[in-house]
C-alpha cells in the first residue's frame, strides 16, 4: 500500500476489500463519504456510498464483502452501500476525481467533482444534504452560475417526478448559499 493511503476508519476497510479483490475495481463515490473524504467535512458516516461500480458484476461482490452486517462492516464499522439510486449530472464520469492513488492495489476510489456531488444531492434534499451542500458551497466558493447550468443541461431533463420541485430545491438552495455570503461579506 502506498504512503497516501485512505484516512481510518474508511482505509482499514477499503484495505481488508483490496487485499480480498480478484480484479481491479473503480468504486465512483458519492454522499458523505465523498464530502468527508475529499472535501473535507468532519462529520460522521458510517457507509461508503458508491453509485458506480466497474465493472458492474463488482457490484455485488463489494456489498457481499463489506455490506451492511457483514463481518467486515462488524469489524471496521463502516460498510460499503452500493447506491444507484442517486440521480447524477449526465456527464458526471468526465470530471469524477481519484482520491489517494496508488492507495490501494486493486481499488480506485473516486468522488464526484463538488458540482456534481452538490446536485446528487438534490433529489433528497434531507438536511444533512442541505448542510453537505452549503459545505461544498462555503469551502469551495461554488460558482452558483455552473451549479444552475449543470442542474438546468445534464440533470434536468433525466429527473422523475416533479420538476417543479427539484427547480424549488435548487432556487432555495442558491438563495440559502447566497444569503450566507452576504452575512459573511462575499
Amino acid at each position: 500500500m502506498a504512503t497516501d493511503t485512505v484516512p481510518k476508519p474508511w482505509g482499514s476497510l477499503l484495505a481488508d476489500v483490496d487485499a480480498l479483490a480478484s480484479q481491479p475495481i473503480d468504486m465512483h463515490c458519492i454522499g458523505g463519504f465523498a464530502v468527508t473524504l475529499h472535501y473535507s467535512l468532519m462529520r460522521p458516516t458510517g457507509d461508503i456510498a458508491v453509485w458506480h461500480v466497474i465493472p458492474p458484476d463488482a457490484a455485488g461482490w463489494l456489498t457481499k464483502i463489506a455490506g451492511e452486517g457483514t463481518d467486515l462492516h462488524r469489524k471496521h464499522r463502516v460498510h460499503v452501500q452500493v447506491s444507484p439510486v442517486a440521480t447524477v449530472p449526465e456527464d458526471y464520469e468526465r470530471r469524477l476525481v481519484e482520491v489517494h492513488p496508488g492507495a490501494l492495489e486493486k481499488l480506485r476510489i473516486f468522488v464526484l467533482d463538488p458540482y456534481d456531488l452538490a446536485l446528487s444531492k438534490l433529489s433528497r434534499n434531507a438536511d444533512v444534504d442541505v448542510e453537505d451542500v452549503k459545505h461544498l458551497a462555503r469551502g469551495l466558493n461554488l460558482d452558483l452560475e455552473i451549479l444552475a447550468d449543470r442542474y438546468h443541461r445534464e440533470l434536468r431533463p433525466f429527473l422523475t417526478g416533479p420538476v417543479s420541485r427539484h427547480d424549488l430545491t435548487l432556487k432555495l438552495w442558491i438563495e440559502a448559499i447566497t444569503e450566507e455570503r452576504d452575512a459573511r461579506g462575499i
